[in-house]
């Protein structure tokens, strides 16, 4: 059984062998690869706010970190220091990652169970998303190396987020979001949303603890980590590694203080419903950070070079997704031109050959070939990759 892939897009391929032994069907061997294009090599050539400015046009999801770590990376190769616009772009990252979790919830999820996906229901999400980056910058500039024109509209900012944190509590979690394992599992059993009924299925003995997979959290979040690896080691970007090791990035590694998951791994452990509750967890925080992200704006203006005569060189940008944290090194020549570029995104974490997917599937039981399948991709949209997963199984 597969699914098909597209080669075109970049794809995630997992290939299964199960094994029908005395103690049931168990997954014996899973091989994961993660193809994903190459786009950065795109921006080798160009000056630097060229390359910021054509970043969200070649990724066609997370637009705005992409722009931003690239923004930064070269902000880092100029001598730029753009502080003065931190809270605008943690704004506007922070919208977009909300959007991501919301396409899921209402496209993803409900796919997982057996029902119609419903992408009209982001309509007004979308629609309160789109306004921040011009309530920012209205030249919408903000992703320009050194910064853009920040003038925040704070009333609209404020609007736009009332709008977010209804569209979340109505479409989401039909009411107060729940705040710890005994919340969760009412909730479940309400199922008043589609997140609600997936809750109450991945609560279930059977699935709550399946797919444990023992990869230490990335915790890496200083550029100069990044720019180490990517700079020291071209082979990184396919295969990264912390400490000789895998990792994992995303919403466990930034809520896993969060009390929800705290309460969740308590009772639940490791697997499925604690990958879950974290994605829910990162649900409830975005608003609460988008908060306090507003109150701290300030206007500002593009900053100019800080040596007058100093020689470009390199630079490395880290911003957050929805997916996990994301990281771009370039290095510019001589005269500005970039003469290297390279990235390392979540899905190549999580999906990594030996990385988190992979061995949360090695020996875990199975009931049957479809079985295998749906599991698969329970774990899978946890884990949530950038391209499209096909799934093949042999017995």
């Amino acid at each position: 059984m597969s699914t098909p892939t597209l080669p075109g897009e970049g794809s995630v391929s997992v290939r299964l062998w199960l094994d029908d032994g005395q103690e049931g069907m168990a997954i014996r061997r899973a091989e994961v690869a993660a193809r994903r294009p190459r786009a950065v090599a795109a921006l080798v050539g160009r000056r630097a706010e060229e390359a910021a400015r054509l970043t969200p046009l070649l990724f066609s999801l997370c637009g705005s970190a992409q722009g931003l770590a690239v923004a930064r990376a070269c902000e880092a190769a100029l001598g730029l220091d753009a502080g003065a616009h931190d809270a605008a772009r943690s704004l506007l990252t922070d919208a977009e990652a909300l959007d991501s979790h919301g396409w899921q919830a209402v496209v993803e999820w409900p796919a997982r169970l057996g029902a119609p996906p419903r992408p009209a229901a982001l309509r007004e999400l979308r629609s309160a998303v789109s306004t921040v980056l011009p309530a920012l910058y209205p030249a919408k500039d903000g992703l320009r190396p050194g910064g853009g024109i920040l003038r925040p509209d704070v009333a609209a900012l404020r609007d736009a987020l009332d709008r977010m944190a209804g569209w979340l509590e109505a479409t989401v979690f039909a009411g107060p979001p729940p705040r710890d394992a005994d919340e969760l599992a009412g909730w479940a059993a309400r199922g008043g949303t589609d997140a609600a009924l997936l809750a109450a299925r991945l609560l279930s003995p059977t699935l709550s603890g399946w797919g444990v997979c023992g990869v230490p959290l990335l915790g890496e979040r200083s550029p100069g980590w990044f720019a180490a690896a990517l700079a020291g080691d071209p082979g990184f970007v396919t295969a990264p590694r912390r400490n000789g090791a895998p990792a994992l990035t995303g919403p466990l590694e930034r809520q896993v203080d969060h009390p929800l998951v705290v309460s969740v791994t308590e009772r639940f452990g490791d697997g499925l419903a604690r990958l879950f509750a974290a994605r829910l967890a990162d649900l409830v925080e975005l608003p609460r950070r988008m908060e306090a992200a507003i109150a701290a704006l300030r206007p500002a203006d593009p900053v100019a070079a800080a040596r007058a005569n100093s020689a470009p060189g390199e630079g490395c940008g880290v911003a957050e997704t929805a997916r996990g944290r994301l990281a771009h090194w370039l290095r510019l020549d001589g005269d500005g031109w970039l003469a290297d570029a390279r990235m390392v995104a979540p899905t190549d974490w999580n999906f990594a050959a030996d990385g988190p997917l992979a061995r949360g599937l090695a020996g875990a039981a199975v009931r049957d070939r479809d079985d295998a399948v749906e599991r698969v991709r329970l774990l899978v949209a946890m884990l949530d990759p950038c391209v499209a997963c096909g799934i093949d199984v042999h017995e």
